[in-house]
């Protein structure tokens, strides 16, 4: 269970939300407009942030950006809401540092199972000794426990899925592995469901953060018609 932060300007989307979540037990709070959200946000300090973008004043965008500013929310997920059609309002969403987003109308399982996912991440086991929760290739290296990066001797921020997207390529390091694989183990996807346009768009952006020359990759590289493999080269 996880204590979410909703940020809608209609209440009655936001009540509704609040109340199915709350009945999955997780701690839902609920803003009206982003300076609302920023002082609950730095109060509870929630570990998921449910985002609508069309907001008067400061938009979701804005508020996304700012709240990823903040070092204390540095492990919070972000969820926005977007309209159905509008594929430019989404990169926009995943460029200001979505993890996901969920088109409206939304059916509220499909949010719930949304939610789950994205509250699964950054729970890793605790390892059976010291050395298992680091994995490593080439010049990346990863310590699942402490949820850090380090490429080529430098610390990285990667955001939470950006993290979770390097441990699924590093666990499976050689391999090719589709867009549909990826929705499934990293956003948990069901099955033929999912956007495999979101998974590029977080591999472009752990590109730009891991490869020396993001616009030539070497690490993380793609196989035309089949997906993408991390070769350890640097």
């Amino acid at each position: 269970m996880g204590t979410i932060l909703v940020v809608d300007d209609e209440p009655v989307v936001a009540s509704v939300i609040q109340r199915c979540l709350s009945r999955h037990d997780h701690e839902v709070y609920a803003a009206g407009d982003a300076a609302e959200a920023v002082g609950l946000a730095v109060r509870i300090r929630p570990d998921l942030a449910i985002l609508d973008i069309n907001m008067p004043g400061m938009d979701g965008l804005a508020l996304c950006r700012e709240l990823r500013a903040m070092p204390m929310l540095e492990g919070m997920r972000v969820l926005f809401l977007t309209e159905r059609d509008a594929v430019a309002e989404r990169v926009e969403g995943l460029d200001a540092g979505a993890d996901d987003y969920l088109p409206k109308p939304f059916d509220l399982d499909e949010l719930s199972a949304r939610v789950r996912a994205l509250l699964r991440r950054g729970q890793p086991p605790a390892p059976a000794d010291e050395h298992k929760h680091i994995l490593s290739a080439g010049e990346v290296a990863l310590d699942t426990a402490a949820r850090a990066a380090v490429v080529g001797g430098r610390r990285v921020a990667l955001t939470p899925v950006e993290f979770d997207l390097l441990t699924c390529l590093l666990n499976h390091a050689g391999e090719v592995l589709s867009p549909e694989q990826l929705l499934q183990r990293v956003w948990g996807y069901a099955p033929g469901t999912g956007d495999s346009g979101l998974v590029r768009w977080h591999i472009k952006q752990l590109r730009d953060k891991i490869e020396p020359d993001p616009g030539c990759p070497r690490v993380i590289r793609t196989v035309p018609g089949h997906g993408y493999v991390l070769t350890g080269a640097a």
